[in-house]
């Protein structure tokens, strides 16, 4: 079975700020924090370079002469191609001490998503198939905390993975071939993260390798065949790692209950060992 989280992308830099520059940090193609000298004082934007919105958070050390206007730790969502400034330094260019360290991590998605509690999505497998259940909302193995509402189903490798809800495509990834059970072995997963309408995430983790069949940007339907099953990433076995996510700090996804359809009729709780026919 497996444990998850996305690919660690928190970022730690050193910055000492000259009169008149500009420095920056851009990671993933996905965001740049600028720190940018305006006479002394430090300016600090953050920069969506996506098509998507992100969730940001940023964190400011220094030395203990550091002022800073406002807190020194912030978590926001920042829409598609925008940028905005996070904090000022005053007194932090040449004139002043002029060392801090900016600390920031990210996720796709928006902190403020308010799910859509009457939709009903679709197994994410084919029509008229049932899976085995192996870690259902709540289970002890992995599935706690951030993960309380994540399913595991029991699929081969290169079983057919299907949209449990429609949206964009905002991330793929397809080039694994490893799956362990050590620490950062979660970097081999591969998967397909697709952003729903009311800003929360469906992501499909563990597929096979070269197994996506659908790109970043592309929108799909509810029920539509989006990849093959695999057993990349921090797993034991073959299996569809399935949540819908709402973004929080650090890079950090709460896992959200939700409610399928199938042949069977209405599932709200899916349990360890059931087997759900989809329509």
């Amino acid at each position: 079975m497996c444990a998850l989280r996305m690919p660690g992308m928190l970022t730690t830099l050193a910055l000492i700020a000259a009169a008149g520059t500009a420095l920056a940090d851009c990671r993933d193609e996905w965001i740049c924090v600028d720190a940018v000298d305006q006479g002394g004082n430090v300016e600090l934007r953050a920069r969506n370079l996506g098509d998507f919105p992100i969730t940001y958070t940023l964190k400011i050390s220094g030395t203990p002469q550091l002022q800073i206007d406002g807190p020194d730790t912030v978590t926001r969502t920042l829409a598609p191609r925008q940028s905005e400034q996070v904090m000022r330094l005053p007194g932090t260019g040449p004139a002043g001490d002029g060392q801090y360290r900016v600390s920031f991590d990210w996720t796709v998605g928006d902190k403020d998503a308010v799910h859509d509690d009457g939709h009903l999505y679709s197994l994410p497998y084919s029509s008229g198939q049932r899976y085995r259940v192996l870690q259902g909302y709540g289970s002890r193995f992995s599935h706690t905390g951030l993960e309380e509402f994540a399913i595991d189903f029991d699929m081969p490798i290169g079983t057919p993975v299907h949209a449990a809800r429609a949206g964009v495509v905002a991330r793929v990834e397809e080039g694994n071939s490893r799956g362990c059970w050590e620490d950062g072995c979660g970097k081999f997963a591969n998967f397909v993260v697709i952003l729903h309408s009311d800003g929360t995430t469906g992501e499909y983790y563990h597929l096979m390798q070269n197994g996506a069949i659908v790109s970043v940007g592309e929108t799909v339907s509810q029920g539509q065949k989006i990849a093959y099953s695999g057993n990349t990433g921090h797993t034991t076995m073959p299996h569809l790692h399935f949540a819908v996510y709402r973004a929080t700090d650090w890079g950090n996804t709460q896992s959200i209950p939700v409610r399928f359809r199938s042949i069977d009729g209405i599932i709200r709780k899916p349990r360890r060992g059931g087997r759900y026919q989809a329509l």
